[in-house]
Order: C-alpha cells, then sequence, then structure tokens
C-alpha cells in the first residue's frame, strides 16, 4: 500500500471527481491517501475549497470492516468523510451491491496471493470497472502462482509494469479494457 500511495503522487496523478475503488483495503492507507490527495490536486489547481475531490470506495470482507471504518473517521478530516465509503465486498459474491462498470480507478495493494481467489477478483475486475477504467495492482512476485495470476489479466486487459520499488520488492502493474492507454 505504501508503494502505490507513493507512486501516486510521484506521478501527480489526476484523482479530482474520479470515481475509485479500493479492493481488499485492509486497514484502509491506500484509500484514505486517495481520499486525500484526491482533494490536494483539486486546491492546488485552483486555490479553493470546492467539493471535487475524489468518490473513493474502500471495499473488504465483513471481517475487516469494523477496524477500517475506524481508521476512515479517525485519519480523514470531517470535511472528507462524507467522500470516502466503506462497504463489504467478497470478490465475486457481492456485486449485487455495485453497479456494472462505476469506477474509473481500481486499486489493490498485495491482493494477489490466494489463487483460490483468482477467478473471482478478476471477475469482479471486470464488474467494476469503466470502459476508460485504470486498474493499478501493487504487489510482490513471491511465487510461480502470482505470474499465473498476471497471466491470466493479461487474458482480459491490457497490462503493464508502471513501476517497481527495487527497496520493497514490490511492483505496480497497470490494466486496462483492450489497448487503450488513456491517462487518468
Amino acid at each position: 500500500a505504501v508503494v502505490l500511495c507513493a507512486y501516486l503522487e510521484m506521478e501527480g496523478i489526476d484523482l479530482r471527481d474520479r470515481s475509485v475503488i479500493e479492493l481488499g483495503a485492509g486497514t484502509g492507507l491506500l484509500g484514505i491517501v486517495v481520499t486525500l490527495l484526491g482533494k490536494a490536486f483539486f486546491l492546488a489547481l485552483f486555490r479553493a475549497n470546492h467539493n471535487c475531490s475524489a468518490r473513493v470506495t474502500l471495499t473488504d470482507r465483513a471481517a475487516a470492516l469494523e477496524l477500517l471504518e475506524s481508521n476512515v473517521q479517525a485519519n480523514l478530516p470531517p470535511e472528507l468523510r462524507p467522500r470516502a465509503v466503506v462497504k463489504e465486498l467478497t470478490w465475486g459474491k457481492d456485486l449485487d451491491n455495485f453497479s456494472p462498470g462505476a469506477f474509473d480507478l481500481i486499486l489493490g495493494a498485495d491482493i494477489v496471493y490466494l489463487e483460490e481467489t483468482f477467478a473471482e477478483l478478476l471477475g469482479t475486475l471486470e464488474h467494476l470497472c469503466s470502459e476508460r477504467a485504470v486498474i493499478l495492482l501493487s504487489c510482490r512476485i513471491r511465487y510461480e502462482r502470482d505470474l499465473d495470476f498476471l497471466r491470466m489479466l493479461r487474458e482480459r486487459f491490457s497490462v503493464s509494469e508502471v513501476h517497481y520499488d527495487s527497496s520493497k520488492d514490490v511492483h505496480i502493474y497497470r490494466a486496462q479494457r483492450g489497448s487503450s492507454k488513456d491517462d487518468l
């Protein structure tokens, strides 16, 4: 999550008025930072306090939601809290609670490690992303199965490695439908 947060800030990705979802949010670090970055980019450009920060949905399984919600409340200023929503999402199972193609940016930090979830994760990605959506996944490549997931991802999306942090051995992959390379 830390590497992906740094990448988003380093690249200056415009998060203003974007619909963002984080999968497997855990403690919520990435989603909280994205909410703050979305507001920061807008303020830097317009020097005003308008309501155009990113709309961020932080998701995880039911067992993680209480801590996730608590962290969002504790780490976002009151005016930004409405822009960050915590929702339950078990990949492949709770998709009826999310409109198809509703998200411009889908984020996942260290969510590629359980082979038995790969098909559900891919189905979830396909359901959530709009035609021009960008998916950013950060992960360590620990096992052959991690490479298997990337092969599966490439069967459904155009995928490229956009960053590698050698000090933490973390890769960031960008995926999009088709061969579109539209920037955020």
